[in-house]
């Protein structure tokens, strides 16, 4: 019998845990206890700067922290307590050409997301920050809604507000351990006797992945060394008081006014020094580490620069404090895989900002199952078991934190920890040429060098270098035949007398199909929107092979596992390993395969949509007939030690027939021109099959009940409120997507996937467009602070009849 019981544990008295507990409590929960082991604010929170900025690349963690900005203004009336909340607006410093292009990019993003930023000339930035120095700036960009605050008191606000609501705050309560029995954990073991609790929430910090690790959890949170400094007092303390936040990503320093006229000035230098990865020291309570003026100096003479004022003041105080971070440079948030009741929410590099809102979206995710806003880019879900050991976590993480401010161009990759997850392959295509990118520790083909062109990515915003080399790719797949290996897709395997049946009720489509069919469906939520897209085939009457993108195999089994029956009839298994996958597609691709396949591939014989397993050389193979590009093709899933025999026979049959290697960057323009789309882009939970064109692939008729129904079946007979549409432009654009869509000058969507389609010679701009509109065609695509005329096009730009797909 446990001392407590409780329905809410919290645990960690941050900022994060404090906002948990209030939004929990405002939502009408009752029963909440927060814990903390020492007093609230003592780890990272009560020595962080304080800037509160909102825009960041992902749409929905704009809106998250957009939503930190609402709190925050309504806080202090709420609870009656001042915590000195400035919304002066942030300042971002354009000091080159390229910095002002990337400036005008995030305001382009800022329009789509609703969020007021403008580009400023540099005497509209002096006039604002009248300590910088302006000669030889291009611009730069203002936020007004952006602000600073005292993270401490802001925490003692939150907490306020939470005890106000009923929430129990227990400091000096320290978790030593756990119970877990059958997926869920029974018991909290604590200095203050044990709890139980319907929901356990770990918002502990830089303490969280050692308490997780008590319970076999993978948290990918760990803590680097970051330091600001507060400098003497400036001439006129006055001006300082209404100062907005600057930032000057070039010179990769950070400024945020602070009492007394004096400034905080902090930065993202190389080479800081992790913390935490011989443990933590001691109970590490509001302590600091010495400082390192020798690691600052490089930043305190670019801040000289930038504002030549601080050459005249002194530093009255370093502050050298842990900063929570995590594999990605991205916060941790999400129920854990593998067990039913415990909530992550940790890793916060930009908590203070990120506070109000990430409190109010766990909060949903606990009441509701899921989150209003689709926050993959932070879900924990996204990490693999690599991600959390410290062979990988510290060295990615000094690497992201020495490119928080760092030129930061589209497709760039990160440099450490690679060449971990290698496909048979990898050295063959090396060989030829591949310029290898990184997804989820798979080393991937981005694209192909020619001879006499170094295998070294050529990244620009306006024209980089590989696109002429993806281009030619793309062509080959067109019109003659290429191998693309797509090893590090992640695969599964469903089996046991209840596989069919659990299918059936989580699948979109109707899964009862002839051993060999191959069907492609969503996986929805009670509200309809897309938790999953996958390629299913049926490989016996109780069997199913699951295949989904390289990145998705933690979401996407965890999604399934929790629908499936407790009693043991069906399994899944990974089996991502176990097989390698050479995918030969094009015109000629029949022709290939056929010199060096055992089996009859006509198309009489081998249709699309059916899987068979063939012999190539000496290999059984297990052949898929779909595809991504939209040519005739086959996916072929080979025992992983056959791999490179079955692809040299592949490679040297095509050699007559003009064969080539292809990479993902040619993948991404093949499906944009055949609209075919891409989960966590396209597609997320934020939307259902209906309103994303895949009303084909829900099957109401043939099969009964599974999850989302209800709401699909509602939409298609009442309709939606919106539809992804298809947009194009005869220019060529330098366009990645995040890119604003507008009708008359006002903002009506955002760019969900965009690039130039070759054989077409188009741009194409997938994004979604309210029901009013559905009936307009002429559309504006702002990109770099210009706008271009874009067209909306109804169905596929290339072979809407999937003619060349099933030849």
């Amino acid at each position: 019998m446990s001392d407590h019981s409780v329905k809410h544990l919290i645990i960690g008295g941050g900022i994060i845990g404090c906002s948990i507990a209030y939004h929990l409590a405002k939502s009408g929960e009752q029963d909440i206890v927060l814990i903390e082991k020492a007093s609230l604010t003592e780890g990272a929170t009560w020595h962080a700067a304080g800037l509160v900025g909102q825009l960041r690349s992902s749409r929905n963690t704009t809106r998250m922290l957009k939503r930190s900005v609402a709190m925050y203004d309504r806080l202090e009336e709420e609870t009656g307590m001042a915590f000195d909340w400035n919304r002066v607006g942030s300042l971002r410093l354009a000091a080159t050409k390229e910095r002002l292009l990337e400036a005008k990019r995030l305001a382009t993003m800022a329009r789509s997301f609703d969020l007021e930023m403008e580009i400023i000339t540099p005497a509209e930035a002096k006039e604002l920050f009248p300590y910088i120095d302006s000669d030889g700036l291009e611009g730069a960009a203002f936020i007004p809604s952006d602000g600073h605050v005292d993270p401490a008191s802001l925490c003692q606000a939150i907490a306020a507000g939470a005890r106000q609501l009923g929430v129990q705050i227990r400091q000096g309560v320290k978790v030593t351990d756990f119970d877990v029995k059958n997926g869920r954990i029974t018991r909290v073991m604590t200095s203050d006797g044990d709890y139980e609790a319907e929901t356990v929430v770990l918002a502990a910090g830089m303490w969280s992945r050692e308490l997780a690790a008590k319970l076999g959890v993978v948290v990918p949170a760990c803590a680097v060394e970051h330091q600001y400094i507060v400098t003497e007092p400036l001439p006129n303390p006055e001006l300082v008081k209404g100062l907005p936040t600057l930032r000057d990503p070039e010179r990769l320093v950070y400024y945020k006014p602070d009492a007394g006229g004096r400034l905080v000035i902090g930065g993202y230098e190389e080479g800081t020094l992790p913390f935490g990865d011989r443990g933590i020291p001691g109970e590490f309570v509001r302590q600091l580490l010495p400082d390192n003026l020798d690691r600052f100096a490089p930043l305190a003479e670019m801040a000289g620069q930038v504002t030549p004022v601080v050459n005249e003041v002194g530093i009255r105080q370093v502050i050298n404090g842990p900063i929570p971070y995590s594999a990605d440079g991205d916060f941790v948030m999400g129920w854990a895989p593998n067990l039913d009741n415990l909530m992550l929410s940790t890793g916060f590099l930009y908590g203070i900002a990120a506070g109000g809102g990430a409190g109010e979206m766990i909060a949903e995710w606990i009441l509701e199952g899921r989150p209003s806003l689709d926050l993959w880019p932070l879900d924990v879900r996204r990490f693999s078991p690599h991600h959390a050991t410290k062979a990988f976590m510290y060295p990615r993480a000094v690497e992201h934190y020495a490119h928080h401010y760092k030129m930061r161009y589209p497709g760039q990759e990160a440099e450490t920890v690679r060449n971990l997850r290698l496909s048979p392959l990898y050295d063959r295509l090396r060989e030829h040429g591949a310029v290898y990118g990184s997804k989820n520790g798979w080393e991937r083909p981005l694209w192909f060098a020619p001879e006499g062109v170094e295998p070294v990515d050529q990244l620009a915003f306006i024209n980089p270098g590989w696109k002429k080399y993806a281009a030619a790719e793309h062509a080959a797949v067109r019109d003659a035949v290429a191998l693309i290996d797509q090893s590090s897709f992640a695969k599964f395997e469903l089996i046991g007398h209840g596989a069919l049946e659990a299918l059936q009720k989580i699948a979109v489509s109707n899964m009862d199909k002839p051993v060999g069919s191959v069907i492609y469906t969503q996986l929805c939520n009670e509200a309809g929107g897309i938790e999953a897209d996958l390629t299913i085939t049926r490989t016996g009457a109780d069997r199913f092979y699951i295949v989904t993108g390289s990145g998705f195999g933690v979401h996407d089994s965890d999604w399934i596992r929790r629908a499936l029956p407790k009693d043991g009839s069906v399994h899944l298994l990974d089996v991502t390993s176990a097989k390698a996958v050479i995918n030969i597609c094009g015109p000629k691709s029949r022709e290939v395969l056929q010199q060096v396949c055992e089996n009859d591939v006509s198309n009489a014989a081998f249709p699309f949509g059916t899987a068979q397993e063939i012999t190539i050389g000496a290999a059984h193979v297990q052949a898929v007939r779909i595809g991504y590009v939209g040519e005739l093709g086959w996916e072929l899933h080979v025992s992983t030690e056959f791999a490179r025999h079955v692809y040299d026979c592949l490679w040297d049959a095509g050699q007559a027939h003009g064969t080539r290697d292809v990479g993902y960057r040619a993948i991404e323009s093949l499906r944009l021109e055949k609209g075919y789309l891409y989960w966590s882009a396209d597609i997320t939970p934020d939307y259902t099959p209906i309103e994303a064109g895949l009303g084909f692939r829900v099957h109401l008729k043939s099969k009964g009940d599974f999850t989302g129904r209800a709401v699909l079946e509602r939409q298609k007979t009442d309709g939606t409120d919106q539809h992804l549409c298809t947009f194009v432009c005869g220019d060529q654009l330098p366009i990645t997507g995040g890119e604003t869509i507008l009708k008359q000058g006002k903002t009506v969507s955002q760019a969900c996937s965009a690039g130039y389609g070759h054989t077409v010679g188009k741009t194409i701009v997938f994004g979604y467009l309210p029901t009013s509109l559905a009936d307009e065609t002429e559309f504006e695509l702002e990109v770099f602070g210009e706008r271009y005329r874009i067209k909306r096009f109804a169905g596929a730009v290339y072979d809407p009849e999937n003619a060349r797909l099933k030849a």
